[in-house]
């Protein structure tokens, strides 16, 4: 395959700081000062920060947006098949031509400084979207918050805080309030922050956080609420109750996450067609996606094949229960995880659900966590285990065996973003 320009540069990107994560915005500024702080350029921001359901909201937020005629720039990580996936101007990906403009003077202006490989590219995102007119502008946080290389915007239009977990320890903190304590730090002064179900200690962190600066809130429970009656979605607010159809992102977690968008939506004005377009034209891959072409498929046969890159804790939950409500069918499962990630938290609550376990390594990751040691940790959570040497054939085991099988293909994006470049 031919190596686009876009990846040579994003290469010697890599190169520009000892770290892949080194939180600290001074060198963001210092590179944003010097391509004359286009994040002072952007459409009305909407800022989004959280551990789980960050994308998922993003993706509600925008089908709403554009569901009531408004054009919807977005910034999102990390990709799944190819970079150009993170950047969307106005409707559409970034073209090759213009990523490779503005990654290039994004490396001349930083002129070899050290700077991350997130740091860089987000500058590069924001010149892009402060180029092409827009009515909003969607910022999905990459990690944390109040350090995250998106936090550059002085007055965003509405925040967002998804559900706050344990993810990201070595940098966030060890316990809910350290973490949701960083999360919080995109509140803005007289800038209104919708926030989803939150831990006790994560709701009170970011309830100081906001009465210490003076960010009204917009919370779950308190301000508006989401449940599910006879297969519809009910949200209300201050406003008063929609009555609408159920998320097509697929999983009982993505009803919290529906209502969050639609409490920022309601906060934006956005019209009753915009509402509805949020639940019924979202558009997420990797999060329960049913696959359903693909060499990947053929092989699969008459089985199902379902591909889903949730990796902490709380995704393990959230998986687990939709695996609960499935039609009676063996699920298999076929994880790769990264060596940085709590395996065994995500695993547990998996495990009741799983007929067996395979365990890959993630290819052409550095920093992927050894096949076998996953499968270890999957067998002292209860598990029938096997390892494979890719996803091709632990698909072919598992049909040889049952033909018939449900087979989930989990545990990371950049497993996901694999699987997705080899069915293509």
């Amino acid at each position: 395959m031919t190596q686009l320009a876009s990846d040579i540069i994003l290469d010697r990107m890599m190169s520009l700081h000892p770290k892949i994560i080194d939180l600290t915005l001074d060198r963001v500024w210092h590179l944003l000062d010097r391509l004359g702080n286009p994040q002072n350029a952007l459409p009305p921001v909407v800022h989004i920060a959280g551990t789980n359901g960050k994308g998922s909201t993003l993706a509600m937020l925008r089908a709403g947006l554009e569901g009531a005629g408004h054009r919807v720039h977005a910034y999102t990580s990390p990709h799944l098949a190819r970079f150009h996936e993170r950047i969307y101007l106005a409707g559409s990906l970034i073209s090759e031509a213009d990523l490779t403009t503005v990654l290039d003077e994004c490396y001349a202006a930083n002129d070899g400084a050290p700077i991350t490989y997130f740091e860089i590219t987000t500058c590069a995102a924001l010149l892009a979207m402060s180029r092409i007119p827009a009515d909003y502008t969607l910022l999905e946080v990459g990690l944390g918050g109040r350090l995250d290389a998106t936090n550059v915007i002085e007055k965003p239009a509405l925040t967002v805080i998804t559900p706050v977990s344990m993810d990201h320890e070595g940098f966030l903190g060890d316990t809910i309030d350290q973490i949701a304590g960083e999360k919080a730090g995109i509140l803005k002064r007289g800038v209104t922050c919708v926030v989803s179900p939150q831990a006790d200690a994560g709701m009170e962190m970011i309830e100081a956080r906001a009465a210490q600066i003076g960010a009204p809130l917009l919370a779950h429970g308190q301000h508006w609420h989401v449940t599910t009656e006879r297969e519809r979605l009910v949200f209300q607010d201050e406003t008063g109750l929609r009555d609408l159809p159920m998320p097509n992102l697929l999983g009982a977690h993505q009803v919290q996450n529906a209502g969050a968008a639609l409490a920022g939506l309601r906060h934006l004005g956005i019209s009753e067609r915009g509402l509805e377009a949020a639940v019924t034209q979202a558009r997420w891959p990797a999060r329960m996606q049913r696959l359903r072409s693909g060499p990947l498929v053929d092989a699969a046969g008459h089985a199902e094949l379902w591909l889903d890159g949730g990796h902490n804790p709380a995704a393990g939950e959230a998986l687990g229960a939709y695996l609960s409500t499935l039609p009676g069918r063996a699920t298999h499962l076929v994880c790769g995880m990264m060596n940085t990630k709590d395996v065994a938290g995500y695993m547990a609550p998996l495990a009741a659900h799983a007929a067996s376990l395979t365990a890959l390594s993630i290819p052409g990751e550095v920093n992927t966590l050894p096949a076998e040691e996953t499968a270890r940790v999957a067998k002292s959570c209860g598990m029938a285990v096997n390892t494979a040497e890719n996803a091709e054939a632990a698909v072919a085991a598992i049909v040889a065996e049952e033909p018939e099988a449900r087979i989930l293909i989990c545990g990371s994006l950049y497993l996901a973003g694999a699987i997705l470049r080899e069915n293509a």
